[in-house]
Formats: structure tokens, sequence, C-alpha cells
């Protein structure tokens, strides 16, 4: 029986939810609406223009572990499609895929326009129909059906509805008002405003075994630490964004961090390796080497409000010195005032409560027949491809249930 399905969002989560959908059934009518008129917009950014399509872990419960939001809810659909599964289904459509040091997945081509080319392709192929500038306005249960009103006055029937809006703010009020409970949004995965004399003028440089706390609470991370014009980024940064993204909205961006930026050492043992480093380089001045794992400039930042210091050679360097010059590696605050979105990758946590979407079929509880996949969901991740990831997910188990 020929039935309508309609996919509300022309991004990731969109184009892959129709494309499954027309997939396994050819004899239905697939109509993907996308309110602007480009699509695919986070896939063209993502990666710095690369495509991070998804992250090399393939065992479910390690891979929930990225999710500060939606991690028990996702164990079971990670069972069903995971990255493993999103490899196979991109290589058997020709993109050939590869891994990273750091495990994030890219096609071979490092441009994200393989995957939108593919998606684009594969959709013309199994007939789903896209439509560009029209937006969902409403939509109310006729009969057995579902009517959407579009942005250009058009009603429409369909018999179901997969709803793949990100976080927009129109289609959250609109959910909200059938009955639907939304978490607010708030950012994720975004850099930190910091003014702070040790860092002025090192945009660029960067620290490879950081750990950064935010100071008060359980929020901790470890990763590289990138220096900004506007402050710091960098995997721990974004990171700790992600998990602490709804703390640090309640006050305001303005908190303390603590950075170790040489997890081999802790505020303790330092000390001893700094009195070794002191006997073995007696005669060079402070300001030389650095006795850490950071760049000569970070090094020499990281000690600029004691000048003096840096001009003293390590043979004239009191006990009393060695211990700020340890607080200085493991043990170094500074005030975070304010946000900055990580370049055009914007995410949000925050959005369809969870508790009221089965998660077999990621059909509402609320409203049967509404499915939802991607970002419109509260589920957000740490930077890696696993945003991504989540998106395809969802994706596939609402078309193989709607």
């Amino acid at each position: 029986m020929s039935k309508r399905i309609a996919i509300i969002g022309g991004g990731a989560a969109g184009f892959f939810a129709a494309i499954n959908v027309a997939q396994r059934n050819n004899e239905w009518e697939v109509c993907l609406f996308e309110k602007s008129k480009q699509v695919l917009g986070k896939v063209k950014v993502s990666g710095g223009g690369r495509c991070n399509v998804t992250h090399a872990c393939f065992e479910p419960r390690e891979l929930v572990k990225f999710y500060p939001r939606g991690h028990k809810e996702l164990l079971g659909p990670f069972h069903v499609f995971q990255p493993g599964d999103m490899f196979d289904w991109l290589e058997q459509r020709g993109v050939t895929l590869k891994i990273e040091e750091d495990n994030r997945v890219f096609p071979i081509t490092d441009s994200s326009q393989t995957i939108i080319d593919c998606f684009i392709r594969e959709a013309n192929q199994v007939g789903v129909k896209l439509f560009t500038g029209r937006g969902m306005q409403n939509f109310n249960r006729i009969n057995d059906n579902w009517e959407i009103e579009f942005s250009d006055g058009s009603k429409e029937e369909f018999h179901a509805i997969i709803i793949t809006t990100g976080s927009s703010t129109q289609i959250y009020d609109l959910i909200g008002s059938k009955g639907h409970e939304i978490i607010k949004p708030v950012p994720s995965l975004f850099t930190f405003n910091i003014k702070d004399e040790r860092i002025d003028g090192l945009a660029g440089v960067s620290a490879a075994q950081c750990e950064v706390k935010i100071e008060g609470t359980k929020f901790m991370e470890t990763g590289p630490v990138l220096i900004t014009h506007w402050g710091m980024s960098g995997p721990g940064i974004l990171k700790l964004s992600a998990r602490a993204a709804r703390e640090l909205a309640g006050v305001d961006y303005n908190f303390n961090i603590r950075i170790n930026w040489d997890t081999r050492f802790t505020r303790d043992s330092i000390l001893d390796y700094l009195k070794e480093w002191k006997q073995d380089h007696h005669k060079q001045f402070v300001k030389a080497y650095s006795p850490i794992k950071v760049p000569q400039r970070l090094w020499q930042g990281l000690l600029i409000k004691d000048p003096k210091l840096l001009e003293t050679k390590w043979a004239d360097v009191s006990n009393k010195q060695l211990e700020r010059i340890g607080e200085a590696c493991c043990f170094s605050f500074f005030n975070v005032n304010g946000k900055s979105t990580f370049k055009e990758e914007f995410v949000t946590a925050g959005g369809i409560s969870l508790k009221e979407v089965d998660f077999r079929t990621m059909q509402s509880k609320v409203l049967p027949g509404i499915y939802f996949a991607g970002e419109v969901l509260d589920i957000d991740a740490v930077t890696g491809g696993f945003n991504f990831q989540a998106a395809w997910t969802t994706a596939f188990i609402a078309a193989q249930n709607v």
C-alpha cells in the first residue's frame, strides 16, 4: 500500500532518514522539506569543510560515554546502527573513508562535498522528493493522517512525519504546543573567552597533554588546549564545554578553570622533577627551555608575572621559586568570562525530552505517527564526529520503523 511520508528538515538526519525510508519502501512517496534554500549546511562546514562523518569507536558501551546527554537512551540504538554500519553504508555507495590518529573519520577526499554529493545522488536514485524554501508552520491530526501547514500557505496530508529540524526555536515552540516537554536549549561545544597577560599574543600556540577542571565542580577533561585570539579552544576545552554546557549557562559563562599543562605530573610530583631539572640544567636560564611539554612561548608566558625568574639561571632558583614554577605548570588558574562559537559548528544541549520518545522506534510517546531524529532531541556529544553518528543512528531507526 502506498503511503506519504514527510521528513521535515534537510540536514544530516533528514537526508539520511529520507533515503532510508525510500530505499525500504520504493512505492511510498517520501517528501523532504527544508525551510531554507540550502540543504546539508552543517555537513558542509563540519570538520573545517572536511566532514567529520563519524568516530572509529565500534563498541556501543564505549561509544555512549562520549554523550553527556543521551548516553543511556542511545545504548540500544547503537546496537542497531553504529559507526561500523555507517562505514559500510558510505563505502557501499563509493565513499572511501579514512581514520585519523585521534579516531575521527573523514572521507579520503578531505571534502564535505563528497558526502553531500553522495546523499543528493542517493536521494535522487531512490526517489526522494526534495522541496526547499518550504518550512513547517503547523501540523494537526486529521483522522488517521497528519496535515501539515507549510510556510507558503499550502496544506498536505501524510501518514507519518519524521522531524529532523535541529535546534529550531520555532519547531520547539510548535512541538511544545502539542504537548511535548522541551528541555531549554543552551549552547554546547564552545570556546572560552579569557583575557590574561599569560596568553596575550600566543594565538595559535597549543599544548598537547592538558587537564582542565572547572573550579567548584566535578567537571574535568583532558586533551590538547589551543590558545586563540579570544582565549582558549582545542579538544580539551570543547569536551569540557559539552560536559558542563547546562551548568555553565547557569553561571552566565563566568567561571574559573584550573589547568595542568602536562598530565605526566601532579601538583606534588612536579617538584621532584623540577629539582632534577634544576641540577641537569643549572647553567641555563629558566626562560631557555621548558621543563614540561609546552611550546617555548607558552612556557615563558606562564611565568610572565615573574620576569626576574625568567632571567635567573636554574642554579640560582630557590625552593620557593621552584614551588611557583610547579604551580604555573600544574595548577594554573584562569578566569573565563564569556564563550565563542566553535567555528560554524553550532551545537546545542536541549530539545525534545528523551523520556517522551520510544528509542526502539524513535516515535513520539505523545504524538503517535510523529518521529524524531538528530539534534531536535535532547542529545549532544563531545567533538569528534559523535553528533553526526547520533543523527545517522536515530534517523536510521526512525526510517526502519515509520
